[in-house]
């Protein structure tokens, strides 16, 4: 049996800003966005360089809507893998990219925490090879 991750929602307050911060700010591709009807979306974006695709699912209600930006408790919960660190970083400080901490170097990789458009924390993260 063969089984991958295909696909993580990610709750989002908007379709179009996260769209923008997601593909523009952060490089990744769009590769679905259709109308369900009744307001809702079908959008996916990816990494270049493929992996688990986001669905971006707009917070239906205020249960939801209060998990947006945090929907790890705090955690840094999405790890984005790069083949070179250096180059990534200072293209995300340059566009904008909150990071929480300075790059630093620990014995799996280089790594530095930054938050997404709604505080969601991931690790930008060159493994050691």
């Amino acid at each position: 049996m063969s089984q991958s991750i295909a696909t993580i929602a990610l709750v989002v307050a908007d379709y179009d800003d996260a769209i923008s911060f997601y593909v523009d700010t952060l490089g990744f591709a769009l590769l679905s966005d259709l109308d369900m009807g009744g307001g809702k979306r079908w959008v996916t974006v990816a990494p270049s360089g493929g992996g688990a695709k986001l669905l971006l699912a707009k917070a239906d209600g205020a249960g939801q809507a209060a998990h947006v930006g945090n929907q790890t408790g705090g955690r840094v919960g999405f790890f984005l893998e790069t083949d070179n660190f250096m180059r990534d970083h200072a293209a995300y400080v340059a566009r904008g990219v909150k990071f929480l901490e300075a790059p630093r170097h620990e014995a799996y990789g280089s790594v530095a925490v930054f938050e997404d458009l709604y505080g969601n924390k991931w690790d930008l993260l060159q493994p050691k090879s």
